[in-house]
């Protein structure tokens, strides 16, 4: 089975062409699906022309009032989505049927669950109006998916009802029940998991590293120029393409201000290392991390226990570090689960989708009931 696709770059549909206030009235929380996040990107140029996300804003009006928007994409690859397809694209490609370009709604380079269909909460009928759409762009542009990545609850009621596929993961999130102070939750943890936070704690202070926040309106040059570089290296090391790049992490900084969060760390003078974060009234997000120098002591103190301390002190219920990772538990971090949604125009490569989504989510529910005995915290009486 072949593809008749023809490209059509004029279909790109920039969100800085959205009006700021019509886009974020309808986005309650959530920082990476918020207009300055996605003008950043697209400003900086890490999203559209070569980078292969090219911006398709979606939305729903009525009487000229946007009831719901997405955050479309059309994706030329897989990379920067933290939903993986890969294997899909491979079995479809062998079945002569492309995967690329797809429809992809998500937050660019962002795995946080938030709003997708934004305006959902208020409006559903108007969402579902919109996955319809998205449906019929498939047909359309002549694709063979669509995907809505990282949904919140308010989404997941949508597309359940639209029949898309539905697919899970675990995170691992940290949720401050009221503590007072960090050693407070270090005393509902069992002996084990105590003992050893304490002790990565102590070699890094003792070691003579310092650790300072920034936020947007307080980062100078060159505590830019430090973000740019960690993240640089990070990438590097790992055989990956970067992303973003210093423009994005100055815009990020301007518009977001003192939800824009840098905590750096510091040894015999010198900035060596850094996590970003962003904010917002109830959670902290933990982004991009870097070092100039080998660490390992030190990457658990900039992203784990220095968020988990700043939650304290700000009153943040839950902090969100990033992707995967099953160490995390032992720190504090306990599994969440996290739903994607997916459209797959091919009868045949659907029913063959859901039949691994099946034993995907079986395999995964068992792995949940495994990292009950990783729980690191004292039972209750």
């Amino acid at each position: 089975m072949t593809s008749n696709r023809t490209e059509s770059p004029t279909l790109e549909k920039p969100f800085s062409h959205i009006d700021e206030s019509a886009w974020n009235g309808l986005c309650a929380t959530g920082p990476f699906v918020d207009w300055r996040f996605l003008a950043s990107v697209e400003s900086a140029g890490c999203t559209g022309a070569n980078s292969g996300w090219r911006p398709l804003a979606l939305v729903e009006t009525e009487a000229d009032e946007i009831l719901c928007a997405a955050p479309a994409w059309l994706k030329e690859h897989s990379h920067g989505e933290f939903v993986f397809d890969f294997a899909w694209a491979h079995a479809s490609q062998q079945a002569g049927m492309p995967w690329y370009p797809k429809l992809l709604v998500a937050a660019p380079f962002t795995p946080v669950t938030g709003p997708r269909l934004l305006g959902s909460d208020r409006h559903p009928q108007a969402a579902l109006r919109l996955v319809r759409r998205m449906e019929s762009l498939v047909e359309t542009l002549d694709l063979w998916s669509a995907g809505v990545n990282y949904c919140d609850e308010n989404d997941t009621g949508v597309l359940r009802e639209a029949g898309w596929l539905e697919r899970f993961d675990w995170q691992y999130h940290w949720h401050n029940t009221g503590y007072q102070d960090f050693d407070d939750f270090l005393a509902r943890l069992r002996h084990k998991p105590r003992k050893n936070i304490r002790a990565e704690r102590h070699r890094v202070h003792a070691d003579g590293w310092h650790f300072r926040w920034r936020d947007g309106s307080t980062l100078s040059e060159a505590e830019l120029d430090l973000v740019e570089r960690c993240y640089q290296v990070t990438f590097a090391l790992y055989g990956n393409l970067p992303s973003l790049n210093r423009e994005f992490f100055e815009r990020a900084a301007t518009s977001f201000g003192d939800q824009f969060l840098v905590c750096i760390a510091e040894h015999d003078g010198k900035d060596l290392a850094c996590a970003v974060y962003w904010r917002d009234e109830k959670r902290l997000y933990g982004r991009y991390w870097g070092s100039l120098v080998e660490t390992r002591d030190v990457h658990f103190e900039t992203c784990y226990y220095q968020g988990i301390d700043y939650c304290i002190t700000e009153g943040l219920e839950w902090f969100e570090p990033g992707a995967q990772g099953e160490h995390k538990i032992r720190r504090g971090f306990l599994p969440h689960k996290t739903r994607s949604f997916h459209y797959i125009r091919h009868r045949g490569l659907r029913e063959g989708i859901r039949r691994w989504l099946e034993s995907e989510g079986a395999w995964l529910e068992q792995r949940r009931e495994q990292l009950e005995q990783l729980d690191p915290y004292r039972s209750e009486g």
